[in-house]
């Protein structure tokens, strides 16, 4: 039952996908996530982005990778989302 109920928190909280752009700091990546929309009067598509700072506990992201991250309680002043996988590794 209680393993029941975990599984179904985890699927209200929001995943994004990303690019690393930083994993300088020790368990840390900085994920870049891009969305597109029609813009509302001239119906272009805009691509806007915004940083997330993310919960990298095996320090396992390099720059350039596309992650997914999952939203998670405050872990410290600025991260709030936690990397599941990586989803494609970055070319060296």
């Amino acid at each position: 039952m209680k393993d029941n109920m975990e599984n179904k928190k985890d699927t209200n909280k929001r995943q994004l996908v990303g690019e690393v752009l930083d994993s300088l700091m020790d368990r840390t990546a900085v994920i870049k996530v891009e969305r597109r929309f029609p813009h509302p009067i001239y119906k272009k598509f805009v691509t806007k982005s915004k940083k997330y700072y993310a919960h990298d506990p095996e320090n396992k992201c390099n720059p350039g990778d596309i992650v997914r991250i999952l939203e998670s309680k405050p872990i410290s002043k600025l991260k709030r989302w936690v990397v599941v996988n990586i989803e494609k590794q970055a070319v060296k």
